[in-house]
């Protein structure tokens, strides 16, 4: 076994990774948009877990509000691009790790631009106009989109496979008049409630890269942190979601 694996000998050791498993992580490319409190720890599991490249997505700087629920950031950070402070921590968890910092607001256009080399995205935003701007341009691209989102005590994880027919996207679920103008700003959150949802979209996004099956394709999988309950509901396909509209399945 070489130092990589050995490295990564744990998810070696599962048969569902096995080292190709590993060594098609060591080559995938994903995206991170959002770098708050879900986008954190994903980008800390998904760099820890051996991905090649990840680029990172984020226009706000590091506010010291941040600091209790985006686990990457430090005093010394406040201020900095969250896209540059991400970058500069993961550097120092897997230094063979490509990481990209991109510091603006991404329009539709320079998201597929971005997406056109990417295996997979993760949405970590906290509102709608981004939401759909990512979820369009994932179906421009064909590429899988991972979803989430936390407030409160309340979670909100899906997975939409762009990169298949038939299959519902972010579009399906919400539309303008579902738009939730709360956010953690005003509502407040819970901090590891956010840590809960970013890690679970670095395992959907790991196993999607791993060619693991999962069980949250076109679900929606829900969390209350006050009971610990969870739900899973499946999402149908809209046959009005303007954005389907656009998919494989209808080129």
């Amino acid at each position: 076994m070489n130092d990589e694996l050995l490295v990564f000998s744990r998810h070696v050791s599962l048969p569902q990774i096995g080292a190709d498993g590993q060594q098609r992580l060591r080559r995938s490319t994903a995206l991170i948009v959002g770098l708050g409190g879900l986008g954190a720890p994903a980008s800390l599991y998904l760099a820890s877990s051996g991905i090649g490249r990840l680029l990172l997505n984020d226009f706000d700087q590091v506010d010291i509000t941040n600091l209790p629920r985006q686990i990457l950031f430090r005093a010394d950070d406040v201020g900095e691009f969250k896209s540059d402070a991400t970058a500069k921590q993961l550097a120092t968890v897997n230094p063979d790790a490509e990481f990209t910092a991109l510091n603006q607001r991404l329009t539709e256009t320079e998201l597929v631009e971005v997406m056109i080399d990417c295996d997979v995205v993760l949405d970590c935003t906290d509102n709608f106009a981004s939401r759909t701007r990512i979820n369009a341009a994932c179906i421009e691209t064909g590429t899988p989109l991972v979803s989430g989102a936390a407030i409160r005590f309340e979670g909100h994880l899906a997975v939409f496979r762009a990169d298949k027919a038939g299959g519902p996207c972010y579009r399906c679920l919400y539309s303008e008049e579902d738009e939730n103008l709360e956010n953690c700003e005003g509502q407040g959150i819970l901090a590891p409630l956010a840590g809960t949802v970013g890690c679970i979209m670095a395992t959907e996004a790991i196993k999607l890269l791993a060619n693991i099956e999962t069980g949250l394709e076109g679900k929606l999988w829900v969390y209350d942190g006050l009971t610990g309950s969870t739900r899973l509901l499946s999402i149908p396909r809209s046959p009005d979601c303007p954005a389907c509209a656009g998919s494989i399945e209808n080129d």
